[in-house]
């Protein structure tokens, strides 16, 4: 190689680490902070607690650090998975939604930089010991962004040699997961740059986002054969988000942070869509709006989750109960109607 062609790979190398780390940071929403008024959860209509678990992995969906589970072990439980820059106090608001309906919940937290494949095999045997040691009818585990890859992945029969859990019935819920790869990886799923780049560019992926770099391209084995959802997996709820036009902060009238993470290419994956069990759901929402925050109530999802029977309809007598709720779990305006929560006597 001549000097000058040297200098140019080396170039192109340079230029291929500041994109890749650029883009790939992208990828993901953006670090809530940990506050300790968020540490705890009402109770709502929640059965009262017989049994104590400690698993790794899974604890209660708030930041608390106290990760023991209380939960009624007769009854069904509902195992919520974060994305990336996410943690299970994420999802507080939503567990404080299902625990106003009677529905108890756990959370499942990872390294978000770690290989999908491991955090799914982890989440598979934490699974597996929540069955074993409650008499659970049913587990419901949903996931959102990248948690959807992780927690379908869990539920599959290639990720181990066992069986996904015990006896316990299982149910899938995945939401914004972009089953295609992530688009602003595409560069570090070409291998044919790695030797032009002088290996510099699998180390900025690597950089950029640590091992999980090569599950989410779109020439990853982890995006490219799915697997199959193993037999207990009787039915699966796949919810895509259309994010376009979106916004998640605005100031002055203009958006200073958009909501559009994922587009619907991204979301759509033939190989996950074509199982019987499989029911889509696509839903004009941001990327964070859907699953809401601090901010902003999930009234879309709510919705969704109703309609199709996971979260179980409001009553009518306690609607402003639940209005009242959302306000004040999502500090915000009570649900707009075309978004009111489905009702017992709704259809």
């Amino acid at each position: 190689m001549t000097l000058k062609s040297t200098s140019a790979a080396m170039r192109f190398a340079a230029a291929s680490v500041l994109v890749a780390t650029t883009a790939l940071l992208g990828g993901c929403g953006t670090y809530e902070p940990i506050n300790p008024a968020y540490f705890n959860i009402e109770q709502g209509q929640l059965p009262t607690p017989n049994t104590t678990l400690n698993i790794a992995g899974l604890g209660p969906c708030t930041d608390n650090p106290d990760r023991s589970l209380h939960l009624d072990a007769s009854k069904p439980v509902h195992v919520l998975v974060h994305g990336c820059f996410g943690s299970s106090g994420q999802f507080r608001g939503l567990a404080q939604v299902l625990a106003f309906h009677g529905q108890q919940t756990a959370c499942y937290t990872y390294d978000d930089r770690a290989r999908l494949s491991k955090v799914a095999s982890d989440l598979q045997q934490a699974m597996g010991q929540l069955a074993a040691q409650t008499r659970a009818p049913q587990i419901t585990l949903i996931g959102h962004s990248q948690g959807a890859l992780i927690a379908r992945k869990s539920m599959t029969e290639s990720i181990s040699q066992t069986s996904p859990v015990g006896p316990s019935s299982l149910r899938l819920v995945t939401i914004s997961g972009p089953f295609s790869g992530i688009d602003s990886a595409r560069t570090c799923g070409k291998s044919w740059l790695y030797p032009l780049s002088i290996g510099l560019l699998p180390l900025s992926c690597y950089i950029a986002t640590g091992p999980k770099w090569a599950d989410i391209t779109f020439s990853s084995r982890f995006i490219r054969e799915p697997g199959t959802l193993a037999p207990q997996v009787t039915d699966y709820l796949k919810i895509d988000t259309d994010e376009r036009n979106t916004c998640r902060r605005e100031e002055g009238g203009r958006c200073v942070e958009d909501d559009d993470i994922f587009t619907l290419a991204e979301q759509r994956q033939a190989a996950v869509e074509t199982d019987t069990r499989t029911r889509r759901v696509e839903v004009n929402a941001g990327h964070v709006e859907i699953v809401g925050d601090k901010r902003v109530a999930p009234t879309k999802l709510i919705s969704v989750l109703q309609e199709q029977g996971v979260l179980r309809p409001t009553p009518v007598a306690q609607l402003p109960a639940f209005r009242q709720l959302l306000a004040r779990v999502y500090e915000t305006a009570p649900a707009t109607q075309q978004n009111q929560p489905k009702t017992a006597s709704q259809p």
